[in-house]
């Protein structure tokens, strides 16, 4: 059986990636990755040239000032880090799709099955052309990776460790690989490191070529442990994510924001990152979630339901800001984060012949705003409903149907009445004579001008809907027409005795 493939996706200094995929504006600061508080941080990590000036993980804030004097200091981002690391694994995912998170900007992608059945050589130049194109896919997405290939986990991760290219080890080949490798590449612990100095162990190779059992007697089982990562060997398997079920994006804010405006800039480039990985996975957003982390220690959670997945930005931002300006936090902002579910969009046939079609993604960011403006249960589309009042409908969800194939030819007009139904109805005052109506006059509190003296009046139509239920209806409709023109649909409702305007007939 053919030995397994391993790829190492890791990214060097992760704090600093994520902060600065973050906030891509420092990236051309002197910029350093602060962990802890007041003059008890220290650094993390740092731009280069920040190391350049000789600044080091582990030095103090202080220290790291009196070498960069105007160095720009920034503490972790949980947040932040959290969505790198899932992007990271987005890109994998691309790739391969078996993918396991091995936390802080590294993960492994299985190749089983990947490869061409073809020669070791050109297995290897595939290996590192994949290598490639999924370096340049994390680097699309503010992540400056490195990668390494080979047959166990401990080896591809220290070959994507290396400073080169992507590092191809061909199978079978690990121990030689691992071989001229300086100990510290293994990761040993301080008390290992100085018992191995001691003993004269410079290099993986050296550390190998010992007696297991010798090690492992004189220095326990770390050392044994140890001596496996210097053969090459795994002590884990690999083991698989399950798929995420939202896409998350977030930041830790360097102080509170109390105004919307400054907020919205920081969830709108948190959108912007969010959809570009809902866009590279052919996907849209179904529902946004956001999370509010609130002065001194408060959460306010809120979920905005849209009516079809979609990938547009300034639609999502509006969205969130008239969440927010319909009901404020309440307190200072110092964090935030947006969930998206992900749903597929609605698809768009295209015609060669037929009219346009109406791109989905467009439609379901009009449908959000037009939901988010008129509340729920106000927009959607209407459905006649049963029963013999006029204009009585049921409003579902809209979805357009497809466009014809063929543009239709234009049709004679029949000469058709259409009525324009008033809602709600204008209530009117009505004189009758031999329960005909005579004159109409709308009542004050009406804004729609229904007056004169009736012309011609056609009925009555009696209706009754609707009696076994608590609002039944009992109606005698009638078409007017007045002498200063106007064609009007009347009815007189029997139970109270008032008259009102239907419609007018266009």
């Amino acid at each position: 059986m053919a030995s397994p493939r391993l790829l190492a996706l890791a990214v060097p200094l992760f704090p600093l990636a994520a902060r600065l995929r973050a906030e891509p504006e420092l990236r051309d600061e002197a910029l350093a990755v602060t962990e802890g508080n007041g003059s008890a941080a220290h650094v993390v990590a740092a731009t280069r040239s920040v190391r350049a000036a000789g600044v080091k993980p582990g030095m103090t804030l202080p220290q790291a000032r009196a070498l960069v004097p105007r160095l720009l200091a920034r503490g972790r981002d949980p947040h932040a880090e959290k969505a790198a690391q899932e992007a990271l694994l987005d890109a994998a995912g691309r790739f391969s799709p078996r993918v396991e998170d091995a936390g802080d900007g590294l993960a492994f992608l299985d190749l089983a099955g990947l490869a061409p059945r073809s020669a070791s050589g050109d297995l290897l130049a595939f290996e590192r052309d994949l290598a490639l194109d999924l370096l340049r896919t994390a680097g699309k997405d503010g992540l400056p990776a490195r990668a390494g290939v080979a047959s166990s986990k401990r080896a591809a991760r220290i070959a994507s460790a290396l400073p080169r290219g992507p590092v191809v080890v061909p199978p079978g080949e690990e121990a030689r690989f691992l071989d001229p490798l300086p100990i510290e590449r293994l990761a040993p612990e301080l008390g290992l490191a100085v018992a191995l100095s001691r003993w004269g162990v410079r290099t993986a190779g050296d550390l190998a070529r010992l007696p297991a059992a010798e090690v492992g007697t004189r220095l326990g089982d770390p050392g044994r442990r140890l001596h496996e990562a210097a053969r090459g060997l795994d002590p884990e398997p690999f083991v698989p994510r399950l798929p995420a079920l939202a896409f998350t994006e977030g930041a830790s804010l360097d102080w509170p924001v109390v105004a919307l405006e400054p907020f919205l800039a920081f969830a709108g480039a948190a959108l912007e990152r969010l959809v570009r990985r809902l866009a590279a996975e052919a996907l849209g957003c179904a529902r946004l979630e956001l999370s509010l982390h609130l002065e001194p220690e408060g959460c306010d959670v809120r979920s905005i339901d849209l009516p079809g997945p979609t990938r547009d930005t300034k639609t999502l931002l509006s969205l969130l800001h008239q969440s927010l300006d319909a009901r404020p936090p309440g307190a200072p902002v110092t964090g935030f984060v947006l969930s998206a579910c992900p749903d597929r969009p609605r698809r768009g046939q295209l015609t060669l012949f037929g009219p346009p079609e109406v791109s989905p993604d467009e439609l379901a960011g009009v449908l959000a705003r037009l939901l988010a403006l008129l509340g729920d249960g106000r927009a959607g589309s209407p459905r006649p409903a049963d029963g013999h009042v006029p204009g009585r409908f049921a409003l579902v969800p809209y979805a357009p149907p497809p466009a014809p194939l063929l543009t239709p030819p234009l049709r004679n007009a029949r000469g058709l009445l259409a009525i324009r139904a008033f809602r709600p109805a204008v209530e009117l005052e009505v004189l009758t004579h031999a329960d005909s109506p005579v004159s109409l006059s709308a009542l004050p509190a009406s804004a729609t001008p229904v007056r004169g003296r009736v012309r011609v009046a056609a009925g009555p139509w009696t209706l009754e809907d609707g009696w076994w239920s608590e609002t039944p209806a009992a109606r005698d409709y009638w078409d007017v027409e007045l002498d200063g023109g106007g064609l009007y649909r009347v009815y007189r409702d029997r139970p109270t005795g008032r008259w009102y305007a239907d419609g007018v007939y266009d």
